[in-house]
């Protein structure tokens, strides 16, 4: 991907979906200098930011930022292609990026210049300025300057940028992020909490991943095991090992066969 200048502060935004993650990602822009208009009809947004309508959010914004579920997206686009132009960028900034930007490819095409993405960070994240901050470029081939120029965007916004084909992301994304929400739905439906006040360290990690889990949208769970389309196979293949070692553990006598293998050597 060719270098691309970094963008002007205060270039207008139109941010459609003002969830938890629209909401922290519009402060980000604004901390940034960037002017933000927000539509979302079913939110509330603070009034300072707030359009009355998806046309007015579009007026003279040069970037538009798709933030709502990913199963709204595709009726969203269709609602947007009658009023966007050639100077414009469109990116989304969802968990997955197989469907989203097939969708944007099909509907937007040669003509609308867009981009997926998925920033690797949460509003809890965001709130504890935690770093490195990533975020994944996921390019059509169609637009190569507005993924460019999506990428400077990001690193402008104090983000490490990752280039991946939609493919792989969802895989990566499938033995990460898909079971580390899993993972922690299981445990906090069983009653496991960050909250738990006694914990030894290496609960540590786990700790940090629920709230993180719990600080992020509800609908998002649902959304990165349905529509990432490898998730179910992950699903699969964690329980599958987990019920192999449970049953390991009630028959093997040797704890050096129970060991966990450290990092770079081979599993049992």
């Amino acid at each position: 991907m060719s270098a691309a200048a970094s963008p002007a502060p205060g270039v207008r935004f139109a941010l459609l979906g003002h969830g938890r993650f629209g909401a922290a990602f519009a402060q980000l822009l604004l901390q940034a200098g960037h002017h933000v208009r927000v539509f979302d009809p079913h939110a509330r947004v603070p009034a300072a930011l707030a359009a009355p309508s998806l046309r007015v959010a579009l007026e003279g914004a040069q970037w538009i930022v798709l933030a709502m579920p990913v199963p709204q997206l595709r009726g969203t686009l269709l609602a947007l292609r009658p009023l966007l132009h050639a100077g414009q960028i469109v990116f989304d900034v969802g968990s997955v990026k197989m469907h989203p930007c097939a969708a944007m490819d099909e509907l937007l095409g040669d003509a609308i210049p867009h981009v997926g993405s998925h920033p690797l960070f949460g509003p809890l994240s965001l709130a504890r300025d935690e770093r490195p901050r990533r975020t994944v470029i996921c390019a059509s081939a169609r637009h190569p300057q507005a993924a460019a120029r999506t990428s400077a965007l990001f690193a402008a916004l104090g983000c490490e940028v990752i280039e991946q084909d939609p493919e792989s992301h969802d895989r990566a994304m499938a033995r990460t992020h898909v079971l580390a929400f899993f993972i922690a739905k299981g445990l906090i439906d069983i009653g496991v909490d960050d909250g738990m006040p006694i914990a030894p360290p290496s609960f540590q990690g786990m700790k940090h991943m629920l709230a993180a889990v719990r600080g992020d949208a509800g609908h998002l769970f649902g959304a990165i095991q349905r529509e990432n389309p490898f998730a179910a196979e992950a699903r699969a293949e964690l329980l599958a090992e987990l019920q192999r070692v449970h049953q390991q553990l009630l028959v093997a006598t040797d704890d050096d066969e129970l060991a966990i293998a450290t990092s770079g050597e081979p599993s049992a």
